[in-house]
């Protein structure tokens, strides 16, 4: 509602230059990224609710002092904000989500893979509206769409109040620099974490290869946003479908297919681009990418999240998840610097367009290679877990010991 058009309001209603902007969006990434690791670790010795919950009211803050910053410090520190914010509730929701849908499976109810799948509709429903929405509010002001936004976070922050609940930590005997160095030693889990960075990085493309490549062949980047809509209604009318038929799959099969999918579409993209069509016909790459890189997500990223408890073991997963995302963002920060160097260097020729795209191939499915491996070792940890004792890995928190399944068998 809010971030997509903020550079658009730093330039044309504060007057800032394009360097200075892009400053400001670079500590809005790191101040979100780059802490993920330590609001999971937050998440684990204080508590998930109480860490959710500042959070919240951390980023209705930071979206009231983005509707009245006027200086370039204002800007700043609303930005810091909001990134802050991210930081703090998102590795903690996920820590929620895994907590609470081992409980429910236990209790007969929905999976913990159930559960991340309509995570993950959830979250596509939020990305489709909220541009819109905004793209209204800015009829009037951005400050307006900063105010109604800083309302949602307020209604947000209530309903997790009533909502989400009040566990416990578990006791700990460690610092956190143990924790972390548990995590930093985990080298399973450390494989699992650069291998699935590659997601992110790939689903960044969306944002760089995609919108070039459209300008090409249609003349402008007119039809992006429709393919950004297919993207999200394809999620959420499949996710949950596509998650279900991947729960009857074996670990090691599900999660490097999804990587391969995505693998083809920048491959398929990449042969579309060779054959130099232009107008409707230009357009099948895009769509080509669009959709198989969408359905690879659909059927990985459900099962990634969901593996993390079994890699961790079940302890400090708000750790474990925040390590996860920070990963990711370096992965995003390398791996797109990367490809536009590569954009760069390519000479403008129908060859040359292609070559982004093939060289982009080559990273999910490098990672599909990695994760059939740790999908293996996963499975005998699962197996190990659930068949020495009916209880399973201690939780994260307390009273939500129980086996950390992994669905997909």
């Amino acid at each position: 509602m809010v971030l997509p058009y903020l550079s658009v309001h730093l330039t044309g209603d504060l007057g800032l230059g394009a360097a200075t902007v892009g400053a400001i969006l670079g500590v809005r990434t790191f101040s979100q990224q780059g802490l993920f690791f330590l609001g999971g670790t937050l998440a684990d010795r204080l508590g998930i609710r109480p860490v959710v919950l500042t959070g919240c009211a951390i980023r209705v803050v930071g979206f009231v002092g983005l509707a009245f910053a006027e200086s370039l410090t204002g800007v700043l520190v609303a930005t810091v904000l909001v990134g802050v914010a991210a930081a703090l509730f998102s590795p903690a929701v996920e820590s929620a989500v895994a907590v609470e849908g081992s409980v429910s499976e236990r209790a007969g109810g929905q999976s913990r893979l159930d559960a991340f799948a309509l995570f993950t509709v959830c979250g596509q429903i939020g990305s489709f509206t909220g541009p819109l929405l905004g793209s209204l509010l800015l009829l009037v002001d951005f400050r307006v769409a900063c105010l109604v936004a800083a309302g949602v976070f307020v209604a947000i922050t209530v309903t997790h109040a009533v909502m989400l609940p009040a566990r416990r930590p578990a006791e700990s005997t460690t610092t956190w620099f143990e924790d972390w160095r548990t995590v930093a030693r985990n080298r399973l889990f450390l494989v699992f974490a650069v291998a699935t960075s590659v997601q992110l990085v790939a689903y960044n493309q969306l944002y760089l290869l995609l919108p070039l490549d459209i300008d090409r062949v249609w003349g402008s980047q007119a039809p992006l946003g429709w393919f950004f809509a297919a993207s999200s209604l394809l999620v959420v009318a499949g996710q949950m479908p596509v998650t279900r038929a991947a729960r009857r799959r074996p670990l090691r099969t599900v999660l490097p297919a999804g990587f391969l999918l995505m693998a083809a579409a920048f491959a398929g993209a990449g042969v579309v681009s060779l054959g130099g069509a232009s107008g409707w016909a230009g357009l099948a790459g895009p769509a080509l990418f669009v959709v198989l890189l969408t359905v690879g997500q659909m059927i990985a990223m459900p099962v990634a999240r969901d593996l993390v408890p079994v890699l961790a073991g079940d302890r400090t997963l708000g750790s474990y998840y925040g390590f996860l995302a920070s990963v990711g963002g370096i992965g995003v920060l390398l791996g797109s610097a990367a490809l536009g160097a590569v954009l760069d260097a390519v000479p403008d020729t129908t060859v040359g367009r292609a070559v982004p795209w093939f060289v982009a191939a080559a990273l999910p499915l490098a990672a599909a290679v990695m994760l059939r491996s740790v999908s293996a070792r996963a499975d005998s940890l699962r197996s190990g877990s659930t068949g020495s004792s009916n209880t399973g890995p201690r939780s994260t928190e307390q009273g939500s010991t129980g086996p950390g399944s992994v669905t997909p068998r």
